[in-house]
């Protein structure tokens, strides 16, 4: 095992190395690139998190297809829509989520943005009282206040019920991050990224443990508070840069 200085270093090489705009197009974050307004940047990119599990092929062509579904504008379109279930959207489905729960998914977001001020707001509103993870719970609650299917309920993780909560903690890195490499967006500003949890999946936690810097073996909320811990060590500003190092490493290098 190499010594922790040298692991850092050579993830900080790593870093740099993926995190680069050639990396945008083989990756979920081209989806909400293909937007400049602030709230259609938002949209696209919850909706695109939302089903960021699986082939990354296959990711990225069915959030093309939702995003299309939508028209020029997803925040027009969910703000302008009287009603999501027509048959363009009940028909929308990948893996396991499926029309219902996307005409459910756009009516909360409208709620979202029509009650509570958008998704920026409701996460400076929670950042300032809970952790990351804490506030990935309680926005679940609030987005899920509209008359529902249960079944919609499990296309959100949540943290306190032992999940990693890796899509939305993709969506968090991938809105407040800014480091001018022109990969994540930084276009919310209030909150620091000193604050945000790792996305951490099968391939980054893979990683992390051949390098020794994880040791739980299951990917859930206790395995991203002990790999936060180390990577909070390693950089306290922006911790969740080594994403790039070790999601490149176990998917692209196969590490």
């Amino acid at each position: 095992m190499l010594p922790i200085n040298e692991i850092k270093d050579f993830l900080d090489f790593k870093v740099n190395e993926f995190n680069r705009p050639e990396f945008i197009d083989l990756d979920p974050i081209s989806i909400p690139h293909q937007f400049s307004l602030k709230e259609d940047i938002e949209v696209s990119a919850f909706l695109t998190a939302t089903i960021s599990w699986g082939n990354r092929k296959a990711i990225l062509g069915s959030a093309n297809q939702m995003i299309k579904l939508m028209g020029e504008s997803p925040y027009d379109f969910i703000m302008d829509s009287k009603d999501f279930n027509r048959k363009k959207i009940t028909d929308f489905y990948y893996r396991t989520f499926n029309g219902i729960d996307f005409a459910y998914f756009l009516s909360a977001l409208k709620n979202i943005y029509s009650t509570h001020g958008g998704l920026e707001n409701v996460f400076n509103e929670l950042t300032n009282r809970f952790t990351v993870q804490e506030s990935i719970s309680q926005f679940k609650n609030m987005f899920f206040e509209l008359p529902h299917n249960i079944r919609n309920e499990k296309h959100v993780s949540d943290p306190n019920q032992g999940s990693a909560g890796k899509r939305l903690n993709m969506m968090l890195r991938w809105l407040i991050r800014n480091d001018q490499n022109g990969v994540d967006f930084g276009i919310w500003k209030e909150i620091s990224p000193s604050k945000l949890s790792i996305p951490l999946d099968v391939h980054s936690g893979n990683t992390a443990r051949k390098l020794g810097l994880l040791t739980r073996k299951q990917n859930d909320a206790k395995a991203v508070f002990e790999l936060d811990l180390v990577l909070r060590e390693f950089d306290p500003i922006d911790p969740v840069k080594y994403d790039f190092a070790l999601f490149g490493l176990g998917v692209i290098e196969r590490f």
